[in-house]
């Protein structure tokens, strides 16, 4: 490294001068922001309110080439560097503190090509900018249960969503991608090219780059059968062990997850929703033991345009409020586990917070252990414990609730946790990190990271220290 060179890595973004940031913006197509210009603001801003960082410059990219330029000046001036996609992670990586952000949200088109069954999505689409063009051909694939989360974040964690269990993860879906590495090259990486890193950013979340395009496998799917049951929190025991029971017996066409939430008229409830993306008729016949069981309280569970499945949910996950999550991939699924899950939901501090228990196996769990690196493949039910509320000043109350229910349900975990699901890494701990990769992976990702960002320019996420070794 030349004096010059090793001079400008060691500089803050506060030292960057006027010409270097003009420079910059003038070879983007897209724009570059800086704090207290219009828009910046807006841009800086993600779902989790609790996030509140500024950026010293924020980056909103027209393609591949403005990231690449992103990524060579945050290189070569050491700057921080963050990326955002749908902006939708609970944890806030997106956002640095006085470095530079790769604002992705410009860059959503998406090409569909029917015959093929494949469909490509740029980097800053959302589900809900996917599945509007690939259900106009009756297509769809594995995609996030919020319509509103980021195609690009949700399957380099897994993906988890309504289609695993008969098509596989969000990332079991991926033919090819195309990244720009630390190096700032643009590589395509698939099961030819770069099979590796294809296998390493299944799972390891943004640790390798930038991802600027995705390729997906898209599968027909009309109507399903979906909606939800549900029961008072008085039946939620008897409720909670027949899904538990029910789902594990379940075909890989229907794909079931449990829910306690706190109802519109202020009672609180145990919800089961369900999407059967099968024939209807044998989805009305599979779920009619589902349907008549206690009876529920509230059964409107009917054939629906996937999309409408898909924002089933939305309304319970409103931008703007404070968020955190606790989350663990459960080894049982025990009637003494449901007991401290019902009584931990009878003392919830907001009618917003809510506990979630996902239903995996099927496709998910045949995969085999090593396909990919998301390493939870066996698991067959997970926890997400989520504490939204309006007011920060409240931060610590609701915090204190997710923390102390979910430190009881750690008998019953399995050690592993969603990679998506963790909050700031600071929070976590390095030891939660390791477990959301899972041992039998990690020591792989650490060898890929030290090959293609060997400094850790992409640190700002669920980090994979290229010096760490497995544990």
């Amino acid at each position: 490294m030349n004096s010059e060179k090793a001079e400008a890595s060691t500089r803050t973004a506060d030292g960057l001068s006027d010409v270097e940031t003009e420079k910059l913006a003038a070879n983007l197509r897209g724009w570059l922001l800086r704090p207290g210009v219009e828009g910046f603001d807006a841009a800086r801003r993600v779902w989790n309110a609790m996030i509140d960082r500024t950026p010293a410059l924020i980056a909103r990219c027209a393609g591949a080439a403005d990231v690449v330029r992103c990524v060579n000046f945050a290189r070569y001036h050491g700057l921080p560097l963050s990326v955002r996609g749908g902006g939708h992670n609970v944890s806030g990586n997106a956002v640095c503190h006085g470095g530079l952000m790769i604002d992705l949200s410009p860059m959503r088109g998406i090409r569909v090509q029917p015959q093929r069954e494949i469909a490509r999505a740029e980097a800053g689409c959302t589900w809900r900018d996917f599945d509007a063009e690939t259900q106009a051909f009756g297509l769809a694939t594995t995609g996030g249960i919020i319509p509103t989360t980021g195609v690009a974040g949700l399957t380099l964690g897994g993906g988890l969503g309504w289609l695993m269990r008969k098509h596989g993860l969000s990332c079991d879906n991926l033919n090819s991608i195309d990244i720009v590495t630390a190096e700032g090259r643009l590589l395509t990486v698939n099961a030819a090219e770069n099979a590796e890193l294809f296998w390493a950013v299944r799972g390891g979340g943004g640790n390798f780059g930038v991802v600027t395009s995705l390729e997906f496998r898209v599968h027909p799917v009309g109507q399903v059968f979906g909606g939800m049951v549900a029961h008072s929190l008085e039946r939620a025991r008897d409720a909670l062990r027949y899904f538990r029971d029910f789902a594990i017996a379940a075909p890989d066409e229907l794909t079931p997850m449990a829910a306690f939430v706190t109802a519109p008229d202020g009672n609180k409830i145990l919800a089961i929703f369900v999407c059967y993306s099968g024939s209807l008729a044998e989805g009305e016949r599979v779920l009619r033991p589902l349907r008549t069981f206690g009876p529920p309280l509230v059964d409107n569970i009917a054939p629906m345009p996937y999309v409408q499945l898909q924002s089933m949910l939305e309304p319970g996950f409103p931008p703007g409020q404070q968020n955190y999550w606790k989350s663990n991939f459960l080894r049982e699924l025990s009637d003494d586990a449901i007991d401290i899950l019902v009584e931990g939901f009878r003392n919830i501090p907001s009618t917003t917070s809510a506990l979630a228990i996902e239903h995996l196996g099927g496709a998910v769990g045949r995969a085999k252990d090593d396909a990919t690196a998301f390493a939870h493949r066996k698991a067959l039910f997970n926890l997400l414990i989520v504490g939204i509320w309006p007011d920060p000043a409240d931060n610590r109350r609701h915090t204190d609730w997710v923390r102390g229910l979910w430190e009881a349900m750690q008998p019953y975990s399995s050690g592993g946790v969603y990679v998506n699901y963790l909050g700031q890494s600071a929070e976590e701990g390095l030891d939660r990190v390791r477990a959301a990769y899972g041992k039998a992976n990690y020591g792989r990702l650490c060898a890929l990271k030290r090959k293609f960002d060997p400094d850790n320019l992409f640190r700002l996420n669920q980090n994979i220290d290229p010096q760490s070794r497995a544990a």
